[in-house]
């Protein structure tokens, strides 16, 4: 017989009131933390097929990928990864240098375009739709480890960089183009983030990926030695309006950030502080657009 207000509980029932073991509470703590990792790639997925990527990538074609391959060396034969590659702006050119390329990408719909890319300038690229957290090769499966502007966004950064140490074989590199905390692109994204939810506790800001003491933090205890360059990537535009609904037009998380902020009523003071960044660096004095941002070249050999 049972007092009222207690529960009657047979042999095996699991008492409510129990204090979860270590175990139970590290297997609960790693299941929820996946399920929320899950679910914000599927948020990222989402981000980077909206709008126009590929237009983007045309601004940010020509010097960071050439500054990261003339840096890092590639040559025929090599076998080379390019991580988060996009609509293939470095997988590309590695492999017209004659590599052995694979391109990596979370987004299916950005490596469509890389495909179409591939096939019209004559070049073969194997194209696999992956996570940067979780690689889906050997150890030891490559000699060129890529990312231009790709692997800074995803979450986690400390297994990111234990991902790429890990399929990079030995005497083989690392080459990776991040936009800094303090440069064009950052300023930008630290603007949108004072508008938007805190993000949850083991996701890392991407602009981090452009300081170099968290860089060499990340990659402690893998065995990779890192040298560190700065350079900057020009955006050329008639106006300050036309720069500004370019990016509002195809940019995926200006995109989603500015249909949130609409919905809230925020969008245009958040606007507006863009475009005060934007004109403070402005580097044009005809009413045109010339604005430099910065990135973090970084060469990691193994």
């Amino acid at each position: 017989m049972t007092a009222k207000g207690e529960v009657a509980r047979g042999f095996g029932d699991e008492d409510p009131l129990r204090n979860p073991t270590r175990e139970e509470t590290t297997l609960t703590t790693t299941t929820n933390e996946e399920t929320a990792v899950a679910a914000l790639k599927d948020v990222h997925r989402a981000t980077w097929a909206a709008g126009d990527y590929p237009a983007i990538a045309e601004h940010i074609e020509a010097v960071p990928p050439t500054h990261l391959l003339a840096t890092i060396g590639i040559e025929p034969g090599q076998r080379v990864l390019d991580v988060a590659t996009g609509s293939g702006n470095v997988a590309l050119r590695a492999a017209a240098a004659g590599a052995e390329v694979t391109g990596l990408d979370l987004v299916p719909e950005l490596l469509e375009v890389a495909a179409r890319r591939a096939a019209a300038q004559g070049v073969e690229i194997d194209l696999v739709a992956g996570d940067a957290e979780e690689l889906p090769f050997a150890d030891e499966s490559f000699d060129r480890v890529l990312s231009v502007f790709g692997v800074q966004f995803a979450p986690r950064h400390r297994r990111t960089a234990q991902e790429l140490a890990r399929v990079c074989r030995p005497g083989g590199a690392i080459g990776l183009v991040n936009w800094t905390p303090e440069g064009l692109i950052g300023q930008m994204f630290a603007i949108l983030s004072r508008y938007l939810p805190a993000p949850p506790p083991f996701a890392s800001a991407p602009p981090l990926w452009g300081s170099e003491e968290h860089v060499s933090e990340l990659f402690e205890g893998t065995g990779v030695e890192l040298e560190f360059e700065r350079g900057t990537n020009p955006f050329v535009f008639d106006s300050i309006d036309e720069y500004m609904a370019f990016f509002e037009e195809r940019y995926g998380p200006t995109i989603k950030t500015r249909d949130k902020l609409i919905a809230d009523g925020t969008w245009e003071r958040c606007r507006a502080e863009l475009r005060e960044l934007y004109e403070s660096l402005n580097r044009a004095t005809d009413g045109s657009v010339y604005l430099e941002s910065e990135y973090l070249l970084v060469v990691g050999r193994r």
